[in-house]
């Protein structure tokens, strides 16, 4: 089945699931995670197809991968030492049955045709088991497996020069026909201007002009004032979920970041800029998450926070632009300031700026990551 944006779906029972694994609690090597048992039997909407997605590991670009859909939830984190990066799940169509027109979940037997031959039996046990590296560092500090360290495993590369997955993201509603098309113009633009030739300047200058006619996005690729050998500043607001925050604008921000566009380490990347000079409330601090590399479970020195509604949409990403994952990306307390609740009388948050359908999939999201 070929389940597109905004579709309904139900999850298939705990049993049916489990026929489908391995004794590892994987599918096709993605691994079904134990958080994941509890949305059994529930209903919901399909948030994006998942038919790509982004390499975090080795930074290689996009990754291809069949099959698969995210929904509107998110990991919480509890099988994995507390890990708060809260990323989108991935899950396998067989997981899952399409709500037809009556309401009714469709009937299929996918599940036990495809995969007869890997019914061993996994059991609940075996998919918590699974969450750990059998052989540990001398350390023993624990080394976990999530979908995001299995990532290269269960997918495979995905040049960005492959057309069929611009058709797939429109034709599975991922994206819009004009988010696709300003896209590409960014992307033509920012690779002339890394081509060698001269003429980087005078391009992003004629694309803030065009920005500007219509209220978009000045360009989002400009390096950070502080030098290397500099420390960048610093600021402590002690911000909790629930906090009203604007977002800085990007000029301000840029004056915080040294020249390889970082705050203390944390990297501004381009895929934060369309939300400056915006309003949003505090999701929740970050203190620690899983490096995806190792599998261990890191403590910032520095904390950040995540905020309401407010993920990467890959239209700055070169190499895998569109890239649905939606991750949560993180913040500096220097680059947001408080806002008393009254402001939001007068002023429209960053939500009003998305369409009626994105507000609606962010209404969902936050009540889901909460």
């Amino acid at each position: 089945m070929k389940l597109r944006a905004g579709d309904w779906v139900e999850v298939r029972s705990k049993e049916e699931i489990l026929r489908s694994l391995d004794k590892n609690g994987r599918l096709e090597e993605l691994p079904f995670m134990p958080h994941m048992f509890q949305y059994c039997g529930q209903r919901f909407r399909v948030f994006r197809r998942a038919h790509k997605t982004c390499d975090t590991i080795s930074q290689t670009g996009g990754r291809r991968l069949s099959d698969a859909v995210h929904l509107e939830i998110r990991c919480d984190g509890v099988a994995y030492g507390g890990c708060q990066a809260a990323c989108l799940i991935f899950w396998k169509d067989h997981w899952l049955k399409p709500i037809n027109e009556a309401g009714r979940p469709a009937e299929s037997s996918a599940v036990g045709q495809a995969h007869q031959a890997q019914a061993l039996y996994c059991t609940e046990e075996d998919v918590r088991a699974g969450t750990l590296v059998e052989s540990q560092q001398d350390d023993n500090e624990p080394r976990y497996i999530c979908q995001a360290t299995q990532l290269l495993r269960f997918t495979t590369p995905l040049p960005w020069w492959d057309i069929t997955q611009y058709f797939e993201d429109y034709t599975s509603r991922n994206i819009t026909l004009s988010r696709m098309l300003q896209g590409f113009i960014y992307a033509f633009i920012y690779n002339l201007s890394q081509s060698g030739i001269k003429i980087g300047r005078p391009l992003r200058w004629l694309y803030d002009r065009f920005k500007s006619l219509y209220g978009g996005i000045p360009f989002p690729r400009r390096g950070g004032k502080m030098p290397l050998s500099q420390r960048t500043h610093t600021c402590v607001l002690n911000l909790q979920p629930g906090e009203l925050v604007r977002v800085k604008s990007y000029k301000e921000i840029l004056a915080t970041l040294n020249v390889e566009h970082k705050n203390r380490g944390l990297y501004f990347d381009a895929e934060h800029v369309p939300y400056c000079d915006n309003i949003y409330r505090v999701q929740t601090r970050v203190s620690r998450y899983i490096e995806e590399k190792t599998g261990k479970l890191i403590t910032l020195k520095n904390e950040s926070v995540i905020l309401e509604g407010v993920w990467c949409q890959a239209r700055y990403s070169n190499c895998r632009m569109f890239c649905p994952r939606s991750i949560y990306p993180w913040w500096r307390e220097i680059w947001l300031e408080r806002v008393p609740e009254g402001a939001l009388s007068s002023t429209k948050t960053g939500a009003n700026k998305f369409t009626s359908n994105q507000e609606s999939e962010i209404s969902t999201l936050r009540a889901k990551s909460r």
